[in-house]
């Protein structure tokens, strides 16, 4: 029953990769301080491999702020058949170190099967699997298709609820297809059925009005870094546990973590302990994490004898299923002030908050998604959790209650998402076309 879908896909590749090129040879950084054009030209060039695909009426939604627009393309209209979202997103990280990438990071080149290039993971191969689906029928899938590629997904979620929210008629939908994933390991068909939240705050701690001569007055006096190094060695027990007090954590039911494997992933260096107690999985996926994101104090090469009198860091939470994200924000701020080391003085600037997600990847659908990506990866699929956030999916899910959240994608734990060397293996880019096609004509028919 796949042979006839597995052949159109196979036939497409060619044009998906020189499509996937022309989207990474064009540097749509969203993030503040960038130039928002090349963000505008990744949208055009992105409605014109929709229109390309088959899809109508494919347009640019544009933003209150007047830049980074999202870009929308639908198919006919099925009657008695599900409607379908796909989701993408176009804009990238910054390119990071240059130096370090082994080819530039917006000259695409493709080496052992794997094309090589900020955004070809994230998200850009979700741009043209998508294309490449709808095209497998000409433009015409036995389901309802609808197409949502956002241009600010890695910059911020500002205007995510205009987005959506703001265009809920446009974009509602049974089933939410969400290309922004990927397999747990290379070849290995994928679906991510938790996500962690986030929260985060800058912490600035203050000792002196203004600062003094560290002979005339350190000793009796602290400065300002040694106090808050103190306050933020708190955030964790001596084991490396999460030490804020009233945050949620659970059992993970998927697929297991061997911590070789994810270490040597990670690049730990020889000798650095992990930290923390339960699985990896666990850690990674269904327990908080807090990390130090940065810290605003003299750089060591302008440092003088001076008692340093204010410093600041940025904390991040990362928060699992089941976790209120506010709530968490409270328990970290809570916790900051409660472990002030010496009455120092502590203002607190809150940061966003991303809700957690957890699918209840159960049902008609699931199965037959699961389906799909067993006969185009020819194995069985298996579930695995995101330590990441994409606070688009709790956003749909609110906007559209009963909504399906399908999580898929093409990056495989080679990708390098958000490092240097990102990229992704065009083999899984196929097989994950051929599966969204196949769960195109399972969902038509059990819609029917």
């Amino acid at each position: 029953m796949a042979h006839d879908l597995r052949e159109a896909v196979a036939e497409l590749m060619p044009g998906v990769q020189t499509d996937l090129a022309r989207l990474v040879r064009i540097p749509s950084i969203a993030f503040p301080g960038y130039e928002p054009q090349p963000v505008r030209d990744s949208a055009e060039a992105t409605a014109e491999i929709l229109e390309a695909a088959g899809l109508s009426g494919v347009r640019l939604i544009e933003l209150p702020t007047g830049e980074h627009p999202a870009v929308y393309g639908e198919t006919p209209v099925v009657p008695g058949a599900p409607a379908l979202l796909l989701y993408a997103h176009h804009d990238v990280q910054p390119e990071g170190p240059v130096d370090e990438w082994d080819t530039l990071p917006f000259e695409p080149s493709v080496r052992d099967g794997r094309m090589f290039g900020r955004g070809t993971s994230d998200d850009k191969c979700g741009i043209v699997l998508h294309a490449a689906a709808v095209k497998a029928f000409d433009g015409r899938p036995p389901v309802t298709v609808k197409v949502l590629v956002e241009g600010e997904e890695e910059a911020g979620t500002d205007n995510l609820p205009f987005l959506i929210e703001g265009h809920r008629d446009l974009l509602a939908a049974d089933v939410a297809v969400v290309a922004d994933s990927g397999n747990w390991r290379r070849g290995i068909p994928t679906l991510t059925t938790t996500l962690r939240g986030v929260v985060d705050c800058r912490v600035e701690v203050r000792v002196l009005r203004k600062a003094v001569h560290s002979g005339a007055y350190g000793g009796p006096i602290p400065d300002a870094l040694t106090a808050l190094s103190r306050l933020l060695a708190t955030l964790h027990d001596d084991r490396g546990n999460v030490a804020i007090q009233g945050l949620a954590s659970g059992p993970w039911e998927g697929v297991e973590y061997p911590e070789d494997e994810f270490r040597d992933e990670a690049g730990v260096l020889p000798g650095v302990a992990s930290i923390g107690e339960g699985s990896v999985a666990e850690r990674l996926w269904t327990r908080p994490a807090v990390s130090v994101l940065g810290i605003d104090a003299p750089r060591v090469r302008e440092a003088s004898n001076q008692l340093v009198p204010v410093a600041r860091a940025k904390v991040s939470l990362r928060i699992p299923p089941g976790q209120d994200a506010q709530k968490a924000l409270d328990a970290l701020t809570s916790h900051l002030e409660a472990n002030a080391p010496w009455g120092v003085h502590l203002e607190f600037e809150r940061g966003g908050e991303g809700e957690p997600f957890a699918v209840h990847a159960e049902g008609d659908v699931f199965r037959a998604a699961r389906e799909a990506m067993a006969e185009a990866w020819g194995r069985e699929t298996v579930d695995m959790g995101s330590g990441g956030s994409i606070p688009l999916v709790p956003l749909l899910s609110r906007t559209f209650p009963g909504i399906a959240v399908l999580l898929f994608g093409a990056s495989d734990e080679l990708s390098s998402l958000h490092s240097v060397n990102e990229s992704v293996d065009m083999g899984e880019v196929e097989r994950a076309a051929l599966a969204e096609a196949l769960m195109f004509r399972k969902l038509g028919a059990l819609g029917r």
